[in-house]
């Protein structure tokens, strides 16, 4: 059973949430947030292993506390839910440590598909968003294919070689070792269909936007 927080500052939101996941063996609710002082304590007192966040909250500096809590909680499973613009914000949060992201205009079965597929391991972006690269480029949209594959220790191995860390710095972020490392950066060459670490960072980036 995964522990779930939920940090949003609409009771409403919270309430349906904790409904949704009420009978669901596989969720337990163990804390709740409406703001950042609230949620970064929470964090600290219940170890839970997925947070459900929207990311325009009081005292959350959107995407950049997105980072902060990745940095801190490396562990954490994090599932934004929000009513920014999936096209928008989806894949920059994905890049910024998420492990999914689905928009509160969703259906209770789509958030409830993200939660299962972070719950086992992988990421979720909703298929409606690649159909939305699709119209605007068809590279682009074959990369995020291939980005959604990525296993969250490979995004964060991703994310922390894209802003410059050598292996030494990403073994001791992530609490492994640098052959280990070299591992994750054998695979994502092959799961991302590149040659090389400058190309690898260049496919990482297409994901940041402003």
């Amino acid at each position: 059973m995964k522990k779930i927080v939920i940090a949003d500052h609409h009771p409403v939101t919270r309430k349906g949430i904790t409904c949704m996941l009420k009978k669901d063996e596989n969720f337990q609710i163990v804390g709740k947030a409406n703001n950042g002082t609230e949620l970064y304590k929470t964090l600290e007192e219940v170890e839970p292993d997925i947070l459900i966040m929207e990311i325009d909250m009081p005292q959350i500096n959107g995407i950049n506390a997105l980072r902060n809590i990745k940095q801190k909680f490396p562990e954490l499973r994090v599932l934004i839910f929000s009513t920014h613009p999936e096209e928008i914000y989806a894949l920059r949060a994905i890049k910024s440590g998420a492990a999914g992201y689905v928009p509160k205009s969703a259906s209770s079965k789509i958030l409830l598909k993200a939660l299962n597929q972070i719950r086992k391991g992988g990421i979720f972006l909703n298929e409606e968003l690649t159909s939305t690269f699709t119209t605007r480029n068809v590279g682009e949209t074959s990369a995020i294919s291939r980005y959604k594959k990525l296993s969250s220790r490979e995004i964060e191995v991703l994310n922390l070689l894209s802003s410059g860390k050598r292996n030494k710095d990403i073994a001791s972020a992530l609490s492994i070792n640098e052959k280990t490392v070299s591992t994750y950066k054998t695979r994502l060459l092959k799961k991302l269909k590149v040659d090389n670490l400058a190309d690898l960072i260049h496919q990482a980036r297409m994901f940041q936007f402003s």
